[in-house]
This record gives C-alpha cells, sequence and structure tokens, in this order.
C-alpha cells in the first residue's frame, strides 16, 4: 500500500511538472516613472496566466512596503504557443490602468506591452529572478 500511495504521489509530481508553463516564475519588472520596481510571480490561475505583485523595490533596489502587495498585476492570459501570450489584462499600479496586453516569452526576457482603447505602451522587458 505504501508503495502505491510513493507511486501516486511521485507520479502526481512529474506530471505537474511537466504541465507547468515555461512563463511561471518570479519577475523583476522595469522601474516606474519613479524608479520603483517589483517582483511579480506568474503562475496559473485556473487554466490561465496571473501574476501577483510579492516584493516591491526602490530606485535603490531597498524592499518597500507597497499598499499593492499580493495585488493581481496580470490576469487572464493565454498562452497562445511560440512564447507568445494574449487575451489578458495588466495592471500599472503607478498610473492606475488597465491594459489589454501582450507577453513575449524569450528566455529569461519577458517583453510586456499593452493598450487602453488606442492608447499603447510598451510595457518594457522583465527579467526573470533567480
Amino acid at each position: 500500500m505504501k508503495l502505491l500511495a510513493l507511486t501516486a504521489g511521485a507520479f502526481a509530481f512529474v506530471a505537474s511538472s511537466t504541465l507547468a508553463d515555461p512563463i511561471h516564475g518570479m519577475w523583476q519588472t522595469i522601474g516606474d516613472d519613479n524608479g520603483k520596481y517589483g517582483h511579480i510571480e506568474v503562475k496559473d490561475c485556473d487554466g490561465t496566466i496571473c501574476g501577483f505583485l510579492r516584493k516591491s523595490f526602490d530606485a535603490d533596489g531597498k524592499v518597500v512596503k507597497s499598499e499593492h502587495t499580493n495585488k493581481a498585476i496580470v490576469w487572464d492570459m493565454v498562452n497562445k504557443g511560440k512564447g507568445k501570450y494574449s487575451g489578458g489584462k495588466i495592471w500599472s499600479p503607478d498610473r492606475d490602468k488597465t491594459y489589454d496586453s501582450k507577453l513575449e516569452l524569450n528566455g529569461d526576457q519577458l517583453k510586456v506591452s499593452g493598450c487602453v482603447l488606442f492608447l499603447c505602451r510598451d510595457g518594457g522587458t522583465w527579467t526573470r529572478v533567480k
């Protein structure tokens, strides 16, 4: 019985790790207009890609408290293949705007862009935190 339980547990671990999307992980944003940046945890949320602010930093790289910690920054993104993600939203706390967004993954770089109505903005390139 123990062997069966261990085998089932091992299978579940392997299955879940092989299903992990390459975008999952911790990402560092670019600095905002004040030089502040954050660490966004990107993960699966009910079959779509989402991301939550986990840490905030000032322009000098010191951890700072933020009222936005643990708030959703990215939601409803869908993997379209070949490193491209779209269909979701990204909220920019410094501007308090929500953008229809696209992400493009290239190794440890994540290019972010988004639009509000006809106004589009380059969100810069986030880097994977190791």
